[in-house]
């Protein structure tokens, strides 16, 4: 499973250059301070008398990888017809017709809590075989 970092870190991504913060070195949004402000002419800053420098600072992300999946264009092929249209329904009801068919041709990645809730419409339509998604990659959390 490949690991990417800092792929999908934006310039416009918030960040706090508390440097001197005890979780400086697992907080994402100091990571991206220290990674954005070396390209980047303009920052995004969380205002610093914001910052509470512990666990409970309301803009603290821990740096840790989180499981996306990508694409699940194999789940029509093994789900009876009536099956595949109920699928489509729940998922096409949360995310919309492209949203859906973006989740499921792999656009993007799809976090761990969409992939709890498309594997949850499956059984709602019925499925009881194990179905995996097209392919997984783990990623920072910057947004999630």
């Amino acid at each position: 499973m490949p690991k990417q970092d800092h792929i999908s870190l934006t310039p416009f991504y918030d960040v706090c250059m508390h440097g001197d913060c005890p979780l400086a070195a697992s907080c994402l949004r100091h990571i991206a301070f220290e990674t954005l402000r070396q390209t980047e002419t303009i920052l995004r800053l969380i205002n610093p008398d914001k910052c509470t420098k512990s666990k409970t600072c309301p803009y603290y992300r821990e740096d840790k990888t989180v499981v996306y999946a990508r694409g699940f264009t194999q789940f029509q092929q093994r789900m009876f017809p009536q099956q595949y249209q109920t699928f489509m329904s729940i998922c096409m009801g949360r995310f919309s017709r492209s949203g859906y068919f973006e989740r499921r041709r792999g656009v993007y990645g799809i976090p761990p809590e969409e992939q709890q809730f498309i594997l949850s419409a499956l059984r709602q339509a019925g499925v009881t075989e194990e179905m995996n998604f097209d392919s997984y990659e783990e990623r920072l959390n910057w947004y999630d």
